[in-house]
């Protein structure tokens, strides 16, 4: 039930517009999604701050162009719209997607196993996408600013929130392994 109050106004208050673009369909699975939007679209910013030692010595990455800078915000822009996209009810992966083979050395869950984990919590699957969103959010900001280390903060941030939700989702079985080397290296910083 809708209960209006209204002052001396007689005019009416318009309603508010209807969804833009009507139903939307996916074009691919959730695995395709990754692959060839969020993947490529996080390299952006996991590769715009780096230290590598090698036989040139030390090599330091960093953006110091406008066009370093506007690859990380493309990057930035396309993982908190395009995660989005992992809300809409889709295959996890295409049809075509071999099974593992029997014995197979994978960590990864089958695709029907991995859809039963999201249907059995949505609001985990849905809150996992929020923080994807909101550390690309804090992200487009660090771009604004030009800030570096607050880049290079955001970008472990970004990284350990896709890995809580692939270790949550994809390959749950490591969170024990992980787990356990948490705790040995605990163990050996004791001694």
């Amino acid at each position: 039930m809708l209960l209006g109050v209204s002052c001396s106004s007689s005019k009416a208050v318009p309603a508010a517009p209807a969804f833009w673009g009507g139903e939307i369909k996916p074009v691919v699975s959730a695995r395709e999604l990754m692959t060839d939007l969020i993947d490529p679209a996080a390299d952006y910013v996991f590769n715009a701050v780096s230290t590598t030692i090698g036989a040139n010595g030390i090599v330091e990455v960093e953006p110091k162009t406008d066009e370093d800078w506007a690859r990380v915000r493309s990057g930035a822009v396309t993982l908190a719209e395009g995660i989005s996209l992992l809300k809409i009810p889709r295959p996890i992966a295409p049809p075509d997607d071999p099974p593992a083979a029997p014995g197979a050395d994978t960590s990864e869950l089958p695709p029907d196993q991995i859809r039963a984990k999201i249907l059995a919590d949505p609001v985990l699957w849905n809150a996992k996408i929020e923080a994807l969103r909101n550390i690309n959010l804090t992200i487009l900001d660090v771009v604004q600013r030009r800030n570096v280390n607050d880049l290079t903060e955001a970008g472990a941030i970004l990284d350990q929130a896709c890995e809580t939700c692939h270790l949550e989702f994809w390959y749950p079985a490591e969170k024990g392994l992980l787990q356990s080397l948490d705790r040995q290296l605990r163990d050996r910083r004791k001694k």
